[in-house]
């Protein structure tokens, strides 16, 4: 087991990071977690165990390094039970345990979910924690106070102050006990530097690959290889009662085919669920559009208007360049908009 300021001290020694003013600050608030969860037990009749340390909340804009302090810190903690999961991706697991519970006729369906996650975790480390969901709000408060009189320890990340969680949500009063457990029970610190390093990563590399081809392939892969070292998982959205799949995510970078997110049946709410849950989207084999395919065309759409909206870093592989994707049929008037907003996201300030 290392200490997390030896991990960082050693990953900017090998040129993996620069030394960053901002990160370094929070790294005594990691280590005062790994020390307290790594703690060997007292023994004796009389002694009593002392309380679980504190959890954090680090929130900050985006890529500012949050989501890579936050896998060094699972690095540290050696055999200490910790589970690393995307917070969207968590509650998914509640709702699915609660939906079974249910079926069951287990009267408080919360509580054998509860149980299995106690059971299981000293450390629960979230990345990207948003509520924009009622379903998530309402039983988050519950679910987090189970969690704590446990000793489990939270970490999470967040781009939004625990004030912004959920704001102008539907019944947002009963959301506000949450937000107060939050205060009480986790530290919660501001990363205030700058630096974007999610793209700085990007800065001076192509973003727009056409045509569609083994070429075009070859260097997503590289960007996504650069990005995400590969290692990835889907990540499944619950919009309304349909599921959203991203086949592959890794802190808050999707990778998706135009199939995955055109070809299918989804709508606005789809793709703002989308928009909300990612920063970078990989977006491959856009196809040239007409009226051979005019409903995916309209849902590309659709998806641009979204990720546009949002901000979100768009990479793609496309069969031609913006103006040229969609020449004939009913809908190629109005792509010009899209077209422009692809252009405009191909900048390198895009998305600050």
């Amino acid at each position: 087991m290392t200490e997390v300021s030896e991990l960082y001290a050693s990953r900017v020694a090998e040129g993996v990071l620069h030394h960053d003013a901002a990160q370094e600050a929070v790294l005594p608030e990691f280590e005062r977690i790994r020390a307290g969860v790594a703690a060997p037990p007292r023994r004796g009749l009389f002694r009593k165990a002392p309380p679980p340390p504190k959890g954090l909340y680090l929130w900050g804009g985006v890529g500012r390094g949050k989501s890579m302090l936050m896998d060094l810190f699972v690095s540290s903690l050696g055999d200490v039970r910790v589970r690393r999961v995307h917070f969207h991706a968590f509650m998914q697991e509640i709702h699915s345990g609660l939906h079974e519970a249910r079926e069951r006729g287990v009267q408080d369906a919360l509580s054998p979910v509860v149980a299995r996650v106690i059971a299981t975790v000293k450390v629960l480390a979230f990345d990207e924690m948003q509520i924009t969901d009622i379903t998530d709000a309402m039983i988050v408060g519950r679910l987090f106070e189970a969690l704590f009189d446990a000793g489990v320890v939270v970490v999470t990340t967040s781009n939004r102050h625990p004030d912004e969680l959920y704001k102008d949500g539907l019944n947002r009063q009963l959301f506000l006990p949450f937000i107060q457990l939050i205060k009480e029970r986790m530290v919660v610190w501001e990363m205030e530097n700058e630096t974007d390093y999610r793209q700085d990563r990007l800065k001076g590399q192509e973003v727009y690959f056409t045509p569609i081809g083994p070429e075009a392939r070859q260097q997503i892969e590289v960007v996504w290889q650069d990005l995400t070292g590969g290692e990835a998982e889907p990540l499944k959205l619950h919009v309304k009662g349909r599921t959203v799949t991203l086949p592959a995510f890794r802190n808050g970078i999707a990778r998706a085919s135009f199939y995955d997110l055109c070809g299918r049946m989804l709508g606005p709410a789809d793709y703002l669920a989308v928009a909300d849950a990612v920063k970078v989207l990989v977006l491959e084999d856009i196809p040239c559009l007409s009226r051979n395919n005019f409903n995916e065309a309209k849902r590309f759409v659709t998806l641009i208007d979204a990720l546009y909206e949002a901000k979100v870093r768009l990479i793609c592989s496309a069969a031609a360049e913006p103006e040229y994707l969609y020449l004939e049929g009913s809908g190629a008037f109005e792509f010009e908009r899209t077209a422009s907003r692809l252009r405009e996201m191909q900048a390198e300030d895009w998305g600050q």
